[in-house]
């Protein structure tokens, strides 16, 4: 039940957020936006954090003046009490921000940090794991419709011992196809440092449709991963490919 109450928390937080909103902008030229989601699983680069199961998502951004911003998101997860051994850590808090700035007419540039944060998890205590919470540094240029982004992690990533240094490449795009739908292709390539065995490729093919401040998405996500460390302490590949559908409002 913790992550319920954090999730009330949450909430309140971002709706109180909003009701400041008009006076934030009208006074320091700062724009403040939030939304919530929920998804039948929640994928995170292609592999299940919640057993398959749906989560319920909530975030928010606020922009600030010359291209900075700040951001944070949150979502229930059960991957780290899927590790078995007396796993710990049912929520997923992640805090971030950057600059983005356009260079030219059709580019855009966006570097920043990202910070995964899971409340009392004790992954480090579990075999010879590292702490589950993770930072990473990303770069990103968009061109059009395509987005080419970088991230790397300068702790350990996601708990696997001693793999400060991890990438992710994601190249991705986003389509108009008119009267509020969308097709969004993905394919991004994780690697895991001094675990090359974890290195996988994951792709992702969205269409979304927006209906009176909704998005509306069908999303198929498949993975190459067949690291043991994919299958969960049940035997279950938690990278299998499926269909995830989803429902979000931007307010």
């Amino acid at each position: 039940m913790k992550h319920q109450a954090f999730f009330v928390r949450a909430i309140a937080l971002f709706a109180s957020l909003g009701a400041v909103c008009p006076t934030v902008q009208a006074q320091q030229s700062l724009a403040l936006t939030a939304n919530a989601s929920v998804v039948s699983d929640y994928r995170y680069r292609g592999i299940t954090q919640t057993r398959f199961d749906p989560a319920l998502q909530v975030g928010a951004d606020l922009s600030l003046p010359d291209g900075f911003y700040l951001g944070a998101w949150a979502t229930n997860i059960k991957w780290l009490k899927d590790a078995g051994q007396g796993g710990k850590g049912s929520s997923e808090i992640d805090f971030y921000g950057g600059y983005k700035t356009p260079l030219g007419r059709h580019m855009t540039a966006d570097v920043g940090a990202l910070r995964y944060q899971y409340p009392g998890n004790n992954y480090a205590l579990m075999g010879q794991n590292d702490n589950a919470n993770t930072t990473e540094l990303y770069a990103a240029l968009s061109l059009g419709h395509a987005t080419l982004k970088y991230s790397r992690a300068v702790t350990s990533l996601f708990g696997w011992a001693d793999s400060k240094g991890s990438g992710y490449l994601d190249l991705s795009a986003n389509f108009d196809l008119g009267a509020g739908w969308s097709l969004t292709p993905h394919i991004g390539r994780q690697t895991v440092a001094r675990h090359g065995l974890a290195n996988y490729t994951d792709y992702a093919l969205s269409i979304n449709k927006e209906v009176a401040g909704f998005v509306f998405g069908a999303n198929y996500i498949a993975v190459d991963a067949r690291d043991e460390s994919m299958y969960r302490a049940d035997g279950k590949f938690a990278g299998k490919s499926g269909l995830i559908f989803s429902a979000k409002y931007n307010f």
